[in-house]
């Protein structure tokens, strides 16, 4: 790995903000992704996966629900029936070559045995062989997210792997990552894996888009750093 990224920090209250290090996008020859639910593969970790696929890492993913607990549906079918769909086809735009979809239920997954979400994570290990996984950061604030990472973390430590947690661009700490000269591109496919979620971005009120910004970095941190 190129760099190691810092865990969180916060600045001292009337300090000025420390301007964080810019670093490349870690090595990996294949990421395994996991995810709550459909879509946060694209709306969250679209841009890093694409850069990750662009450097020659093969990318795997598993959701750990069908995210039928969605307010959102704009199809007459029911959620937990399309939304798998809708994924298969935004994780092709993005490069991902293999794609698992488990059952838990969405929204309940802090509520669910951690030892069960565990065994799932370390059978896409296994099946997958990745040397990186990477989620969202569970200090986004949400329950589900927070269960993903308990459970990665702990089928990580388990097979000697690291974690890699892609961070809210408001959050503190952590390091950006440049996302390279093709950042153009990487707007453009990850804005095609959002619409693939018909079922969800159809039913947005009219001028409310499905992703807030267009950075050209990411921040990141290490949730399990890797070993020498």
């Amino acid at each position: 790995m190129p760099f190691t990224l810092a865990t969180v920090t916060r600045p001292l209250r009337g300090s000025a903000p420390q301007a964080l290090p810019v670093g490349p996008l870690p090595r990996a020859r294949t990421v395994l992704a996991v995810t709550a639910r459909p879509g946060q593969e694209s709306i969250d970790l679209g841009l890093l996966l694409y850069a990750f696929r662009r450097h020659g890492a093969c990318l795997a993913l598993l959701s750990l629900t069908r995210g039928e607990a969605s307010p959102l549906n704009s199809t007459c079918q029911r959620l937990e029936t399309i939304r798998p769909w809708e994924l298969l086809t935004a994780a092709g735009l993005l490069g991902v070559s293999s794609v698992a979809v488990a059952d838990y239920p969405d929204g309940g997954l802090s509520h669910h045995p951690i030892t069960n979400l565990t065994e799932q994570v370390r059978r896409e290990i296994r099946e997958q062989d990745p040397d990186v996984l990477l989620i969202i950061d569970p200090a986004e604030g949400h329950a589900d997210n927070a269960a993903v990472a308990r459970a990665v973390c702990r089928a990580a430590k388990q097979a000697g792997l690291p974690v890699l947690a892609r961070m809210q661009p408001t959050a503190h700490g952590g390091r950006l990552v440049d996302l390279g000269p093709a950042i153009a591109a990487a707007h453009a496919v990850r804005r095609s894996a959002i619409a693939a979620h018909a079922s969800q971005c159809r039913a947005r009120p009219r001028g409310e888009p499905a992703w807030r910004s267009e950075p050209s970095r990411e921040r990141l941190r290490w949730l399990v750093p890797p070993t020498a």
